[in-house]
């Protein structure tokens, strides 16, 4: 089931002003596109990755019903927090996994054991973490644009609605932060 944007709308409204009924009413209406956002996530992961997407669309779920704070404004609005929750859920993920891998909870291994190294996805969503951060310091609107488009699946003409600006401005803004960070990707 899929809600159009006004009805979307109309529900994050009526959850911001106070009323709990409205959030059971937009949770099926919205519950597609968040996993689409997730698995937009999750397409990076490694395999096995010990979160699944229902899970992190769980994830984000409780943190999106514990945000009271949030002065809903729109669909595309709700849509770029849950994004930016769901990017925040992954990265700590990751951050506690590096600690342990660095003797936050020491494991012992037998050197007869064949480990086999395995690429590291958790150090690249740390690593982009940190480079989106560093964006955000140099041009907010252009990490904005990035974690909208790229992990939010927002369309450029969502972008530009949640952003106030013209889809032009998206497109310019979204091939200058992309070039940005691959350079700044590939230099770490």
């Amino acid at each position: 089931m899929e809600g159009n944007p006004a009805q979307i709308t109309q529900l994050l409204l009526a959850w911001r002003n106070g009323e709990p009924q409205a959030l059971d009413q937009l949770m099926p209406l919205v519950l597609q596109e968040l996993k689409k956002i997730a698995r937009n996530f999750m397409r990076g992961q490694r395999v096995g990755h010990t979160l699944q997407t229902t899970a992190l669309v769980n994830e984000a779920y409780v943190r999106l019903v514990d945000s009271s704070r949030v002065n809903w404004q729109d669909r595309s609005h709700f849509f770029a927090i849950s994004a930016q929750l769901m990017r925040r859920i992954l990265v700590d993920i990751a951050r506690r996994k590096n600690s342990l891998k660095r003797g936050g909870e020491r494991v012992q291994v037998s050197l007869a054991d064949d480990v086999k190294a395995a690429p590291q996805k958790e150090n690249d969503v740390v690593a982009l973490d940190e480079a989106l951060e560093r964006l955000a310091q140099l041009n907010p609107r252009h990490s904005q644009i990035v974690e909208l488009k790229y992990f939010g699946g927002l369309t450029e003409e969502d972008i530009a609605e949640t952003l106030g600006i013209s889809v032009r401005t998206v497109r310019r803004d979204w091939n200058l932060a992309r070039a940005w960070l691959f350079r700044e990707l590939r230099s770490t």
